[in-house]
Protein backbone atom coordinates (compact mmCIF):
# COMPACT_ATOMS: atom_id res chain seq x y z
CA UNK A 1 0.00 0.00 0.00
CA UNK A 2 1.11 3.48 -0.90
CA UNK A 3 2.32 5.85 1.71
CA UNK A 4 0.25 8.87 1.63
CA UNK A 5 2.35 11.44 3.74
CA UNK A 6 4.74 14.04 1.66
CA UNK A 7 7.55 15.92 3.21
CA UNK A 8 8.82 19.17 1.43
CA UNK A 9 12.56 19.61 0.57
CA UNK A 10 14.45 22.94 0.23
CA UNK A 11 17.77 22.98 -1.02
CA UNK A 12 19.36 26.56 -0.71
CA UNK A 13 22.32 27.22 -2.53
CA UNK A 14 24.82 30.28 -3.20
CA UNK A 15 23.50 30.44 -6.68
CA UNK A 16 20.01 29.07 -6.71
CA UNK A 17 17.26 28.07 -4.62
CA UNK A 18 15.23 24.43 -5.38
CA UNK A 19 12.08 23.72 -3.93
CA UNK A 20 9.74 20.16 -4.31
CA UNK A 21 7.88 17.41 -2.80
CA UNK A 22 8.65 14.51 -1.98
CA UNK A 23 6.79 11.38 -1.33
CA UNK A 24 7.51 9.74 2.27
CA UNK A 25 8.58 6.42 0.12
CA UNK A 26 10.61 8.03 -2.72
CA UNK A 27 8.60 8.93 -5.35
CA UNK A 28 8.60 11.53 -8.08
CA UNK A 29 9.41 15.15 -6.87
CA UNK A 30 5.96 17.08 -7.06
CA UNK A 31 5.65 20.63 -7.59
CA UNK A 32 9.14 21.77 -8.41
CA UNK A 33 10.55 25.01 -8.24
CA UNK A 34 13.69 26.51 -8.99
CA UNK A 35 15.05 30.23 -8.84
CA UNK A 36 18.26 32.11 -8.34
CA UNK A 37 19.46 33.04 -4.63
CA UNK A 38 20.39 36.53 -5.00
CA UNK A 39 22.16 36.78 -2.14
CA UNK A 40 23.22 40.58 -2.83
CA UNK A 41 19.44 41.35 -1.85
CA UNK A 42 19.68 40.81 1.50
CA UNK A 43 18.78 37.35 3.90
CA UNK A 44 15.03 38.80 4.02
CA UNK A 45 14.44 38.57 0.49
CA UNK A 46 16.46 35.01 0.35
CA UNK A 47 13.64 34.02 2.83
CA UNK A 48 10.77 35.49 1.79
CA UNK A 49 11.40 33.63 -1.96
CA UNK A 50 11.91 30.52 -0.50
CA UNK A 51 8.58 30.87 1.42
CA UNK A 52 6.74 31.68 -2.04
CA UNK A 53 8.20 29.01 -3.73
CA UNK A 54 7.44 25.82 -0.84
CA UNK A 55 3.81 27.69 -1.11
CA UNK A 56 3.69 27.31 -4.89
CA UNK A 57 5.12 23.95 -4.96
CA UNK A 58 2.73 22.81 -2.18
CA UNK A 59 -0.39 24.49 -3.83
CA UNK A 60 0.71 22.23 -7.20
CA UNK A 61 1.31 19.05 -5.67
CA UNK A 62 -1.95 19.35 -4.33
CA UNK A 63 -3.19 19.16 -7.82
CA UNK A 64 -1.22 16.74 -9.07
CA UNK A 65 -1.48 14.29 -6.44
CA UNK A 66 -4.80 15.14 -4.75
CA UNK A 67 -2.74 15.71 -1.41
CA UNK A 68 -4.86 16.89 1.68
CA UNK A 69 -3.19 19.57 4.01
CA UNK A 70 -2.89 16.52 6.63
CA UNK A 71 -0.23 14.71 4.06
CA UNK A 72 2.19 17.45 4.45
CA UNK A 73 4.43 16.09 7.05
CA UNK A 74 7.35 18.89 7.30
CA UNK A 75 9.72 20.35 5.73
CA UNK A 76 13.41 19.33 5.12
CA UNK A 77 15.94 22.30 4.84
CA UNK A 78 19.16 22.03 2.93
CA UNK A 79 21.31 25.30 3.59
CA UNK A 80 25.12 26.03 3.10
CA UNK A 81 27.01 26.29 6.58
CA UNK A 82 28.50 25.77 9.23
CA UNK A 83 25.07 24.94 10.90
CA UNK A 84 23.65 24.53 14.60
CA UNK A 85 21.20 21.98 13.95
CA UNK A 86 19.97 21.76 17.25
CA UNK A 87 18.88 25.54 17.42
CA UNK A 88 17.83 25.13 13.48
CA UNK A 89 20.84 28.05 13.08
CA UNK A 90 22.67 29.21 10.13
CA UNK A 91 26.03 30.12 12.14
CA UNK A 92 28.02 31.62 9.15
CA UNK A 93 27.88 31.26 5.33
CA UNK A 94 30.71 32.35 3.46
CA UNK A 95 29.17 32.69 0.19
CA UNK A 96 25.50 34.09 1.15
CA UNK A 97 26.76 36.65 4.12
CA UNK A 98 24.78 35.08 7.09
CA UNK A 99 25.61 34.96 10.51
CA UNK A 100 23.72 33.51 12.93
CA UNK A 101 20.56 33.24 11.39
CA UNK A 102 17.57 31.14 12.45
CA UNK A 103 16.35 29.88 8.99
CA UNK A 104 14.98 26.91 9.91
CA UNK A 105 12.28 28.53 12.65
CA UNK A 106 11.66 31.64 10.43
CA UNK A 107 10.37 28.91 7.73
CA UNK A 108 8.59 26.70 10.04
CA UNK A 109 6.48 29.31 11.70
CA UNK A 110 5.78 30.89 7.91
CA UNK A 111 4.09 27.83 6.48
CA UNK A 112 2.92 26.05 9.69
CA UNK A 113 4.72 22.57 9.52
CA UNK A 114 7.89 20.94 11.57
CA UNK A 115 10.84 21.66 9.69
CA UNK A 116 14.82 20.56 10.23
CA UNK A 117 17.75 21.98 9.07
CA UNK A 118 21.12 20.34 7.88
CA UNK A 119 23.95 21.34 5.89
CA UNK A 120 23.24 21.12 2.17
CA UNK A 121 26.06 18.63 1.35
CA UNK A 122 24.62 16.83 3.78
CA UNK A 123 21.35 16.22 1.94
CA UNK A 124 22.76 15.82 -1.31
CA UNK A 125 25.30 13.06 -0.13
CA UNK A 126 21.83 11.39 1.41
CA UNK A 127 19.63 11.94 -1.34
CA UNK A 128 22.53 10.20 -3.24
CA UNK A 129 22.50 7.33 -0.91
CA UNK A 130 18.86 7.16 -0.58
CA UNK A 131 17.64 7.45 -4.16
CA UNK A 132 20.55 8.18 -6.28
CA UNK A 133 24.14 7.01 -7.40
CA UNK A 134 24.90 5.27 -3.72
CA UNK A 135 21.81 3.29 -3.09
CA UNK A 136 23.38 0.16 -2.99
CA UNK A 137 26.10 0.79 -1.21
CA UNK A 138 26.67 1.49 2.70
CA UNK A 139 29.48 4.17 2.68
CA UNK A 140 29.25 7.18 0.30
CA UNK A 141 31.08 10.61 0.10
CA UNK A 142 29.56 13.16 -2.21
CA UNK A 143 30.80 16.56 -3.00
CA UNK A 144 28.91 19.52 -4.53
CA UNK A 145 30.82 21.79 -6.55
CA UNK A 146 28.74 25.05 -7.20
CA UNK A 147 29.59 28.78 -6.11
CA UNK A 148 31.33 26.64 -3.04
CA UNK A 149 32.61 22.79 -2.68
CA UNK A 150 30.32 21.12 -0.27
CA UNK A 151 30.96 18.07 1.28
CA UNK A 152 28.71 14.59 2.86
CA UNK A 153 29.95 12.03 4.80
CA UNK A 154 27.49 8.68 5.03
CA UNK A 155 28.16 5.89 7.19
CA UNK A 156 26.46 2.63 7.91
CA UNK A 157 23.05 4.64 6.32
CA UNK A 158 23.45 7.72 8.45
CA UNK A 159 24.86 11.37 7.72
CA UNK A 160 28.27 11.49 10.09
CA UNK A 161 27.71 15.18 11.41
CA UNK A 162 30.97 15.14 13.68
CA UNK A 163 31.05 16.82 16.81
CA UNK A 164 29.82 20.11 16.24
CA UNK A 165 27.93 19.78 12.60
CA UNK A 166 31.00 20.60 10.74
CA UNK A 167 31.98 17.16 9.62
CA UNK A 168 32.13 17.21 5.38
CA UNK A 169 32.88 20.85 4.95
CA UNK A 170 35.67 19.08 2.80
CA UNK A 171 35.65 22.45 0.70
CA UNK A 172 37.70 24.19 3.42
CA UNK A 173 40.32 21.64 3.09
CA UNK A 174 43.91 23.19 3.15
CA UNK A 175 45.90 21.63 -0.25
CA UNK A 176 48.27 24.73 -0.32
CA UNK A 177 48.78 26.14 2.54
CA UNK A 178 50.41 29.64 0.83
CA UNK A 179 47.71 29.29 -1.89
CA UNK A 180 44.71 31.27 -3.22
CA UNK A 181 42.43 33.62 -0.05
CA UNK A 182 39.61 31.55 0.11
CA UNK A 183 35.49 33.00 1.05
CA UNK A 184 36.16 31.95 4.50
CA UNK A 185 39.51 34.18 5.11
CA UNK A 186 41.34 31.03 5.05
CA UNK A 187 44.48 30.45 2.35
CA UNK A 188 44.54 27.09 0.13
CA UNK A 189 41.62 26.16 0.62
CA UNK A 190 40.31 23.14 -1.79
CA UNK A 191 37.18 25.58 -3.01
CA UNK A 192 39.87 28.17 -4.00
CA UNK A 193 40.79 26.59 -6.54
CA UNK A 194 37.91 23.95 -8.23
CA UNK A 195 34.77 25.29 -7.07
CA UNK A 196 32.85 27.06 -10.45
CA UNK A 197 34.00 30.80 -9.70
CA UNK A 198 37.87 29.72 -8.96
CA UNK A 199 37.36 27.65 -11.92
CA UNK A 200 36.45 30.56 -14.31
CA UNK A 201 39.08 32.69 -11.90
CA UNK A 202 42.24 30.43 -12.78
CA UNK A 203 40.97 30.30 -16.29
CA UNK A 204 40.73 34.23 -16.63
CA UNK A 205 44.26 34.75 -14.94
CA UNK A 206 45.78 32.37 -18.07
CA UNK A 207 43.36 34.40 -20.83
CA UNK A 208 44.81 37.33 -19.47
CA UNK A 209 48.67 36.67 -19.21
CA UNK A 210 48.30 36.10 -23.12
CA UNK A 211 47.08 32.08 -24.03
CA UNK A 212 45.47 31.57 -26.50
CA UNK A 213 41.66 30.49 -26.16
CA UNK A 214 38.30 30.36 -27.65
CA UNK A 215 37.04 31.42 -24.52
CA UNK A 216 36.87 35.41 -25.03
CA UNK A 217 35.29 34.77 -27.87
CA UNK A 218 32.42 32.66 -26.11
CA UNK A 219 32.29 35.25 -23.75
CA UNK A 220 31.76 37.74 -26.53
CA UNK A 221 34.74 39.51 -25.56
CA UNK A 222 34.22 40.19 -22.17
CA UNK A 223 36.11 38.05 -19.33
CA UNK A 224 34.34 39.06 -16.83
CA UNK A 225 31.90 37.36 -18.26
CA UNK A 226 33.65 33.71 -18.57
CA UNK A 227 32.20 31.42 -15.92
CA UNK A 228 32.58 27.24 -15.74
CA UNK A 229 30.03 26.72 -17.98
CA UNK A 230 32.38 28.75 -20.84
CA UNK A 231 35.42 26.45 -19.71
CA UNK A 232 32.55 23.64 -20.31
CA UNK A 233 31.49 24.67 -23.45
CA UNK A 234 35.13 25.53 -24.60
CA UNK A 235 36.35 22.52 -24.59
CA UNK A 236 32.70 20.87 -26.44
CA UNK A 237 34.61 23.11 -29.31
CA UNK A 238 37.71 21.31 -28.62
CA UNK A 239 39.47 24.30 -27.04
CA UNK A 240 42.88 23.10 -25.80
CA UNK A 241 43.47 25.80 -23.01
CA UNK A 242 40.27 24.65 -21.87
CA UNK A 243 40.79 21.39 -21.47
CA UNK A 244 44.35 22.10 -19.27
CA UNK A 245 41.91 24.43 -16.93
CA UNK A 246 39.73 20.79 -16.35
CA UNK A 247 43.08 19.01 -16.27
CA UNK A 248 44.19 21.32 -13.58
CA UNK A 249 41.10 21.22 -11.99
CA UNK A 250 40.99 17.73 -11.85
CA UNK A 251 44.34 17.37 -10.50
CA UNK A 252 42.98 19.64 -7.02
CA UNK A 253 39.68 17.92 -6.86
CA UNK A 254 41.54 14.35 -6.99
CA UNK A 255 44.20 15.80 -4.32
CA UNK A 256 41.69 16.81 -2.13
CA UNK A 257 39.63 13.37 -2.83
CA UNK A 258 42.54 11.05 -2.45
CA UNK A 259 42.60 12.41 0.99
CA UNK A 260 39.76 11.85 2.14
CA UNK A 261 39.80 8.33 0.88
CA UNK A 262 42.49 7.56 2.47
CA UNK A 263 41.04 8.80 6.00
CA UNK A 264 36.92 7.51 5.28
CA UNK A 265 37.60 4.57 3.27
CA UNK A 266 34.00 4.63 1.43
CA UNK A 267 32.74 2.58 -1.16
CA UNK A 268 31.81 5.27 -3.32
CA UNK A 269 32.29 9.25 -3.88
CA UNK A 270 29.53 10.86 -5.48
CA UNK A 271 30.19 14.45 -7.82
CA UNK A 272 27.85 16.57 -8.14
CA UNK A 273 27.07 20.22 -9.88
CA UNK A 274 27.69 21.66 -13.54
CA UNK A 275 31.67 20.80 -13.54
CA UNK A 276 30.88 17.48 -13.84
CA UNK A 277 29.29 17.72 -17.70
CA UNK A 278 32.77 17.86 -18.25
CA UNK A 279 32.63 14.49 -18.43
CA UNK A 280 35.60 11.88 -19.00
CA UNK A 281 37.95 15.41 -19.17
CA UNK A 282 36.87 15.70 -15.10
CA UNK A 283 36.62 12.26 -14.33
CA UNK A 284 39.41 10.26 -16.33
CA UNK A 285 42.44 12.32 -14.72
CA UNK A 286 40.53 12.96 -11.68
CA UNK A 287 41.05 9.29 -10.95
CA UNK A 288 43.92 9.00 -12.12
CA UNK A 289 45.03 11.34 -9.73
CA UNK A 290 43.65 9.55 -6.67
CA UNK A 291 44.91 5.96 -7.96
CA UNK A 292 48.42 8.55 -7.81
CA UNK A 293 48.04 9.24 -4.22
CA UNK A 294 45.86 7.53 -2.44
CA UNK A 295 46.34 3.72 -0.49
CA UNK A 296 46.08 1.42 -3.73
CA UNK A 297 43.28 -0.66 -1.11
CA UNK A 298 41.14 2.15 -0.41
CA UNK A 299 41.25 3.54 -4.10
CA UNK A 300 40.51 -0.26 -5.34
CA UNK A 301 37.62 -0.39 -2.75
CA UNK A 302 36.36 3.02 -4.24
CA UNK A 303 33.95 4.05 -7.18
CA UNK A 304 34.24 7.65 -8.03
CA UNK A 305 30.95 8.69 -10.44
CA UNK A 306 28.59 11.51 -11.09
CA UNK A 307 25.64 12.87 -9.32
CA UNK A 308 22.56 10.27 -10.85
CA UNK A 309 20.09 13.05 -9.12
CA UNK A 310 21.94 15.82 -10.78
CA UNK A 311 20.42 18.74 -9.03
CA UNK A 312 17.32 16.97 -7.42
CA UNK A 313 20.05 15.59 -5.23
CA UNK A 314 19.66 18.05 -2.70
CA UNK A 315 15.44 18.96 -2.75
CA UNK A 316 15.54 14.69 -1.93
CA UNK A 317 17.80 14.87 0.33
CA UNK A 318 16.29 17.60 2.45
CA UNK A 319 12.92 15.23 2.18
CA UNK A 320 15.14 12.47 3.29
CA UNK A 321 16.68 14.59 6.43
CA UNK A 322 13.39 14.82 7.77
CA UNK A 323 12.47 11.79 7.54
CA UNK A 324 15.43 10.54 9.16
CA UNK A 325 15.43 12.90 11.76
CA UNK A 326 11.83 12.70 12.26
CA UNK A 327 10.50 8.65 12.24
CA UNK A 328 14.06 6.47 12.01
CA UNK A 329 15.92 4.75 8.88
CA UNK A 330 14.99 5.18 5.16
CA UNK A 331 14.61 2.13 5.12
Amino acid sequence: MADDRYIVGVDLGGTSINVGVVPFDGGPILGMRSMPTEPGRGAKSVVDRMIGMMRDAMRDARREASIPESGFVGIGIGSPGPLDRASGTVIETPNLGWRNFPLRDLIANEIGLDAVLDNDANAAALGEYWLGAGKDVDSLLALTLGTGIGGGIVLGGRVYHGASDVAGEVGHMTIDPTGRRCNCGNYGCLEAYASGPAIAARAVEGLRSGVASALPELADGDLSDVTAETVYQAIVAGDLYAKEVMRETAAFLGTGVANLINILNPAMVVISGGVTRAGDHLFEPLRGEVRRRAFRQAADACRIVASELGDMAGVIGAAATYRVERFGELD
